[in-house]
């Protein structure tokens, strides 16, 4: 099985969509804390709405996202911080849960990690993959 990452910082929703859409990928995976950015579009509720009209598939699993002491820890480039952060959140009950979500939803269909940053060596998704995959093959995508 392959999984997806993709990264929308500094792209429109069209170069997004188009991107996803090369891959073949059915299913968005959105794995930020927060679904809201001030990107125009990648808000939860209009990034889904746009999503589903080209035929893609959106899930939120906020528990998969990264607490803010890591969010500012990868802004600065602090690696480091955000992995120790990031292990926390993934040993809580609730990110198990929605990592064995993760997992069943990707094995249906293609399927994409969403978060904001471009570089997947600067974001949690890849730390995610690296935890809780499956020993999926991991392509990361870019718009």
């Amino acid at each position: 099985m392959t999984i997806f990452t993709i990264g929308y910082e500094g792209v429109t929703m069209d170069e997004f969509i188009a991107a996803l859409q090369k891959a073949g990928v059915e299913r968005v995976i959105d794995v930020r804390a927060l679904p809201l950015s001030r990107r125009p579009g990648f808000s939860k509720s209009t990034l889904a709405a746009s999503l589903r009209a080209a035929g893609i598939d959106y899930v939120h699993l906020k528990a998969l996202g990264t607490p803010k002491r890591g969010r500012d820890a990868a802004k600065k480039g602090d690696v480091a911080t955000l992995r120790e952060v990031y292990d926390d959140q993934l040993a809580l009950p609730e990110a198990q849960a929605a990592a064995a979500q993760m997992r069943a939803l990707a094995a249906e269909k293609p399927s994409a990690l969403l978060c904001y940053e471009r570089d997947p060596c600067h974001c949690h998704r890849t730390l995610l993959l690296q935890e809780e995959g499956g020993g999926e093959r991991v392509v990361h995508l870019y718009a």
